[in-house]
């Protein structure tokens, strides 16, 4: 973010200016510390890097704040939000400094109706920051969102922007990750549905099942081709299984439809759902249907 920022001149009237990226992350972990997708080492980040001047330091950060519980909520995860503050003895710039970004967070937190627990000393070299802990559905805390205030490194870098009155001015730096390793965020949200995803982010949304091939299956790729043509994530088990190991089989991969298509829906143009965990069907029209799951999926339903 610093080397692109630097590569052309910039005025106070871009600012915020935001530059983001998916950045892949190599780590040499020792090979006893693996562990699936949660600790490798290579990962994607989703990266920020955010130029603005002191004035707009506490608003900016409400907006990280605001925009980070919006996406964790959407998962249905609780978080805590952790101040880390100066260390000890390994950082640049100065006291007075730390200081003023120390407060600019705690006060930004304060503005965004969040309370914040203070980790004395756990700062990064350059700069405080807010961490954001996400406890999944098993108890388990972990470490995802970051709002790093540097108002260090663009002095190091020195980079700088055109003021109001035309003179050249240090920007201050706001450095956020929402998810942090991407890879780790998708192991964490799958434990925390134990693989029961919501419609929305399940891969596969809709399974299909036809009674007969000879007779069902037609119908059944209508019906599929329908639901595709609607943005639906859909699959057809046609194989030469008998109904109730297929029906089985998509349970067990907690698919969150099951469609069975038979003589009766065949002749009316229906579909029979299951929901995954219900043993209830439910006959719908293909249109309710499609009505139906893009309703859920629009609302982002858990």
């Amino acid at each position: 973010g610093l080397l692109v920022y630097k590569n052309s001149l910039h005025s106070y009237k871009e600012f915020p200016l935001r530059l983001g990226e998916l950045g892949q992350v190599h780590r040499h972990e020792a090979s006893g510390a693996l562990n699936g997708l949660f600790r490798v080492r290579t990962f994607t980040q989703d990266d920020a890097h955010i130029f603005l001047t002191e004035e707009q330091i506490e608003s900016e950060i409400v907006r990280l704040i605001s925009f980070i519980d919006r996406v964790y909520s959407i998962f249905g995860l609780s978080y805590e939000i952790e101040l880390s503050t100066r260390p000890e003895e390994k950082y640049i710039g100065s006291i007075e400094v730390w200081d003023k970004a120390e407060e600019a967070l705690a006060l930004a937190c304060e503005r965004a109706g969040k309370s914040c627990k203070v980790n004395p000393g756990d700062g990064a070299f350059y700069g405080p920051k807010l961490d954001f802990h996400v406890k999944d559905s098993l108890g388990r805390v972990w470490q995802c969102g970051t709002i790093q205030l540097d108002m260090n490194l663009p002095e190091r870098f020195d980079i700088t922007y055109v003021a109001k009155d035309g003179s050249k001015k240090r920007p201050i730096m706001l450095h956020r990750v929402i998810f942090g390793s991407i890879e780790r965020f998708i192991g964490i949200i799958t434990e925390h549905f134990a693989g029961n995803f919501p419609t929305w982010l399940a891969p596969t949304q809709v399974n299909i099942i036809p009674v007969n091939n000879e007779h069902h299956l037609e119908y059944a790729t209508k019906v599929k081709e329908t639901l595709e043509m609607n943005g639906i994530r859909v699959a057809i088990d046609a194989r030469e299984e008998k109904l109730g190991y297929r029906m089985r089989e998509s349970q067990i991969h907690k698919i969150p439809y099951t469609l069975v298509i038979g003589d009766k829906e065949k002749e009316e143009g229906s579909v029979n759902a299951r929901r995954f965990g219900s043993k209830e069907e439910e006959k719908l029209s293909l249109d309710e249907f499609v009505s139906k799951i893009n309703t859920e999926i629009k609302e982002k339903r858990r």
